[in-house]
C-alpha cells in the first residue's frame, strides 16, 4: 500500500483578480464567478465590482475588475489550467497583450508564496510582479481582506495603496 502524500489533500487559499471590458462586463464577471465554482473552487469571500480605466491604455473601455477569495484542493498548476478552461470557455481569446477582452483571471496569492515557474508558454509570477502598484486589484483586494500582506514586499495592503498615485486612489469607482 503507497503511503498518502502529505499534501495530496491540502487546501488551498487563493486569491484570484478576475477582469472585463468587453461586452456586458457584469455579466461577464458573474458567469466567471459560476464556472469557478463549478470547478470544485470554493469561494470564501467576494470583493464588489469595481470600475477603472483600461490600464495601459485608456484609450481601450473601462474595466469592470472584482477580487475573490477562493478555496481550493487543487495544486497551482491544475488551477491554472481550469482559469484557463474557464477564460476560453467565455470567449477570451489572446490577441496583443493587454488589449480588451471578456475575462481574465490572474492568480495574485497562492498560499502567500512566492513563486516563479514556466508552464507551458507561460511565466507565473505570484504575487504578480506589478499588482502591488494597480488599483483595480488593491481595492477589491482591501475590501475583502485588509489585513492582506505582500509576499514578497512584505507589506500590508493599506501601505501598497497609500503608495498609489493621486490619480489612481481617484480613479476607482464602485460599478454601478
Amino acid at each position: 500500500m503507497k503511503k498518502q502524500d502529505i499534501l495530496e489533500n491540502q487546501v488551498n487559499l487563493v486569491y484570484l483578480a478576475l477582469g472585463s471590458n468587453l461586452g456586458n462586463k457584469k455579466t461577464n464577471l458573474n458567469k466567471c464567478i459560476d464556472l469557478i465554482k463549478k470547478e470544485e473552487i470554493f469561494i470564501k469571500k467576494r470583493s464588489k465590482f469595481y470600475s477603472t480605466k483600461s490600464w495601459p491604455n485608456e484609450n481601450f473601455p473601462n474595466f469592470i475588475n472584482a477580487i475573490i477569495l477562493v478555496e481550493t484542493k487543487f495544486s497551482l498548476t491544475e488551477l491554472f489550467l481550469k482559469i484557463k478552461k474557464i477564460e476560453k470557455k467565455l470567449g477570451r481569446t489572446r490577441s496583443k497583450r493587454n488589449y480588451p477582452r471578456v475575462c481574465d483571471i490572474d492568480i495574485i496569492d497562492y498560499n502567500g508564496e512566492i513563486i516563479h515557474r514556466k508552464l507551458g508558454k507561460h511565466i507565473l509570477n505570484i504575487p504578480h510582479k506589478r499588482m502591488h502598484n494597480r488599483n483595480f486589484v488593491l481595492f477589491p483586494l482591501y475590501e475583502i481582506d485588509k489585513d492582506w500582506v505582500h509576499p514578497k514586499l512584505n507589506k500590508n495592503i493599506v501601505i501598497l495603496m497609500s503608495n498609489l498615485a493621486s490619480d489612481q486612489l481617484l480613479g476607482v469607482k464602485i460599478a454601478q
